[in-house]
């Protein structure tokens, strides 16, 4: 690291402190010419991914974007705020896990509609009606009707599991 007093391209690390639950590093280092000592902060830099609309046209991802539309989703439904934020960060995990620099939004409302649907049925509902457009009643009625359905074999599933091993 270069020295910002005398410019040498060598310094000495003496001391390192992780900042924010080990999300970027503190270092305090000494330049091995004039002595001085300067900080330094080490971070992972998020890769940039664009999401590509169903326009076709093409914007930054967002976090906080991911953000509003889950939290407004799950309102006055009994979920932790904290276990919302460990949503977000499985549902970023999955969606930067590809290693891919564009996704469609599709791809993305099909992820968090999963997440949701696993959590909360009244929060994937709210979030497929707006994320799929439903035109009419009949739609999220055929829609709410598919869940259910899904979640009784689910039910029946695990009663099975459990009638084996008990």
């Amino acid at each position: 690291m270069k020295c910002i007093f005398c410019h040498f391209n060598d310094s000495k690390v003496i001391d390192s402190r992780d900042l924010r639950d080990g999300e970027s590093i503190r270092r305090r280092r000494e330049c091995l010419r004039c002595g001085h000592r300067f900080t330094t902060y080490e971070r992972v830099e998020p890769i940039s991914i664009l999401v590509i609309k169903k326009d076709k046209n093409r914007e930054e991802y967002s976090r906080e974007k991911l953000r509003r539309g889950i939290v407004t989703a799950f309102t006055k439904r009994p979920v932790k705020a904290e276990d919302i934020e460990r949503m977000i960060d499985s549902i970023e995990a999955e969606i930067f896990s590809k290693g891919e620099l564009e996704v469609s939004s599709m791809r993305i409302g099909e992820i968090i509609m999963d997440h949701l649907r696993k959590t909360d049925p009244v929060a994937y509902i709210r979030f497929a009606s707006v994320y799929r457009e439903f035109a009419d009643l009949n739609v999220m009625r055929s829609e709410m009707d598919r869940l259910v359905e899904v979640e009784e074999q689910e039910r029946s599933r695990r009663q099975k599991e459990v009638s084996k091993t008990g």
